[in-house]
């Protein structure tokens, strides 16, 4: 498949400071697309086909804010990639009930503030892409993400409702579930797992890239992405 430009469209990406929402933003940019960033750290920055915005997905007015603001700049949205996510991984008895709490707030709550606000936006104009990365927990029970995979399996969900509800109205809605990514998620959890048996990020990305860049005639509702060693 040769990917096309994606000059005059634009995208909307939240986690975008690091890991796969910064992959995906960088390989989005070099094909020309007008984005729209938003993460936590981020301070409100603005070029001709870039608007960087502090965004907190908790939370419902900063979510508004954010969505009015790209609004008010481009007009128009044309895909959303909800990248941002938070995982604390212990036993479901030795964790604390605030990092659930978090959890279930940022991957669960954020994803659907998100989808809520630019989804409307979206069957209005009848047409756009939602894309949510999931992640293989939303399937898969592994020992020691308790929360990680309540939030997941939930957005998942979420994802599958939004698909039923939104399909006829044009509007595709993706779930990209991947296994282990080498990437800044890792970087509070000790031990260091094995980074040589994850997916790189920049592989994730360019996926992405094809799921915008897809032939007409064929709605993809999901798609799992595996390292070569299967899960870690």
């Amino acid at each position: 498949m040769h990917t096309r430009s994606l000059k005059g469209q634009t995208i909307v990406i939240t986690g975008s400071s690091k890991g796969i929402g910064k992959a995906a933003a960088d390989a989005l940019a070099a094909l020309g697309a007008n984005l729209v960033l938003g993460s936590r750290s981020t301070h409100e920055k603005r070029s001709d086909q870039r608007l960087e915005l502090p965004l907190d997905v908790t939370s419902e007015e900063s979510v508004k804010q954010f969505y009015d603001k790209a609004m008010d700049v481009f007009g128009t949205v044309d895909v959303l990639i909800n990248s941002a996510g938070l995982g604390v991984f212990e036993s479901i008895l030795d964790s604390a009930t605030a990092d659930f709490d978090d959890m279930i707030a940022v991957n669960l709550r954020g994803t659907y503030l998100m989808c809520k606000y630019f989804g409307k936006h979206m069957a209005l104009q009848e047409q756009g892409k939602i894309i949510n990365l999931v992640s293989i927990a939303g399937t898969t029970a592994l020992p020691g993400c308790g929360g990680y995979s309540a939030s997941k399996f939930g957005s998942l969900g979420l994802t599958k409702v939004l698909q039923a509800e939104l399909r006829q109205k044009g509007v595709q809605v993706i779930a990209v579930m991947p296994g282990a990514v080498a990437s800044s998620f890792w970087d509070a959890i000790e031990p260091k797992p094995d980074f040589g048996n994850m997916i790189p990020i920049e592989t994730i990305a360019e996926h992405i890239v094809h799921l915008i860049n897809q032939p007409p005639g064929a709605f993809v509702d999901e798609i799992t992405l595996m390292p070569p060693l299967g899960i870690l």
